[in-house]
């Protein structure tokens, strides 16, 4: 298994994962995002596994985050954004290979501490998270109230 950065030329492979993953996004969302990353290379990265073969076999969006991080002191924060493990390449190791080489990139770029989130309802992610060496910090319910303009 070779885990190495994207490049502009891994943008399909790159792309199919991410649907994947976050499939309520549309295409040019996803296209935006990809671009996005490829621009500020200093800020974030999305690492490619691949087989022996060439074949990809997952990936990972790490950032740096400078704001608050739940259960973080430091900053900046190597921060897990995604992490997508294609089906017939799981239990191989995979996940394990690309969060190594997410946080070498996070300490490469100055992070003391690397974190991550999952949805409340996402137990098999908060498994593989604790699999991988994280440990729960919080949990979180957010709440949304619209505001009416007021007149006068």
């Amino acid at each position: 298994m070779q885990v190495t950065p994207a490049s502009p030329h891994d943008t399909a492979d790159w792309l199919a994962l991410r649907r994947q993953l976050w499939p309520e996004a549309s295409a040019e969302e996803h296209r935006a995002d990809i671009e996005t990353m490829l621009g500020h290379a200093e800020r974030a990265v999305c690492l490619l596994a691949r087989s022996a073969g060439g074949a990809v076999a997952g990936f990972a969006e790490v950032s740096l985050r400078h704001d608050y991080v739940n259960g973080c002191s430091t900053s900046p924060v190597g921060f897990l954004e995604g992490l997508y493990v294609m089906p017939k390449a799981r239990r191989q190791g995979v996940a394990r290979a690309l969060v190594a080489a997410a946080e070498t990139w996070a300490a490469h770029h100055g992070c003391r501490e690397f974190a991550s989130d999952v949805l409340v309802e996402n137990v098999e992610s908060q498994k593989a998270h604790a699999a991988l060496g994280f440990a729960e910090t919080d949990r979180v319910v957010y709440f949304h109230k619209p505001l009416m303009p007021r007149k006068g």
